[in-house]
């Protein structure tokens, strides 16, 4: 071998050898490796304190013949879950759940008949929301969707019997925002609207009479809690 070639051998030896005598120095560091950005993952849950308010009215027959009397939903205070999924930072889509009970009385004409009726509410919420992610801590939303609603354990009361509100479709709109606390933990407020126009029918007790309703619900779902990101 040639002394050049000798040459250009150890400097090549020297610099592969560099990096693994340096960490054996005393208060010499090799280079870390470049870390990977951590990524929020793209699920969240909520919990909240949630008031349903009904705005309620209600056409009503009696044997067929329609009458100027109303009916009136009663408002709850229930809890409920929902869960989000974040296809970008700002598109997002989020299932409502939860249960509501609501008594119904007549209005207006029919208010004499006090109490006619109870039914519970299941009303799964799917909505597609877009995300504001330019003010820091405080990340409004806006939403639309569409609900299902389940309505069971019906019950007449007064001077009804076989007493029913039938399940029925409609749509929401939604605003909101969560003020998160650090990376996994915020605050809630939130407010739907959903339009929501059910059947109800039942029979008056003295004389077998049937009565039919054509309810407009349009509840306000008023909401405070506790966001969690994964």
């Amino acid at each position: 071998m040639s002394h050049t070639s000798r040459a250009a051998l150890a400097m090549l030896l020297g610099t592969v050898s560099l990096p693994a005598l340096a960490a054996d120095l005393p208060g010499v560091r090799a280079p870390a490796a470049p870390l990977l950005a951590e990524q929020s993952s793209p699920w969240m849950i909520r919990v909240r304190g949630l008031v349903v308010a009904p705005q309620s009215s209600a056409s009503v027959t009696v044997n067929g013949v329609a009458t100027p009397g109303s009916l009136k939903a009663s408002t709850a205070v229930v809890p409920e879950l929902d869960i989000s999924y974040f296809f970008t930072k700002n598109i997002a889509a989020e299932l409502i759940l939860g249960v509501t009970p609501h008594n119904v009385k007549g209005a207006g004409a029919l208010a004499a008949l006090g109490k006619i009726g109870s039914t519970w509410l299941l009303p799964p919420t799917l909505m597609l929301q877009y995300h504001f992610t330019d003010f820091g801590a405080f990340k409004p939303y806006v939403g639309a969707g569409v609900n299902y609603t389940f309505m069971f354990s019906n019950k007449e009361a007064g001077p009804m019997s076989s007493f029913k509100v039938k399940n029925a479709a409609g749509v929401a709109l939604q605003v909101g925002f969560d003020y998160m606390l650090d990376k996994h933990w915020g605050l809630n407020f939130d407010v739907k609207k959903l339009w929501l126009r059910p059947d109800a029918t039942a029979t008056l007790a003295a004389g077998s009479v049937p009565v039919t309703a054509k309810v407009k619900l349009d509840p306000w779902l008023i909401g405070a809690g506790v966001t969690y990101r994964f």
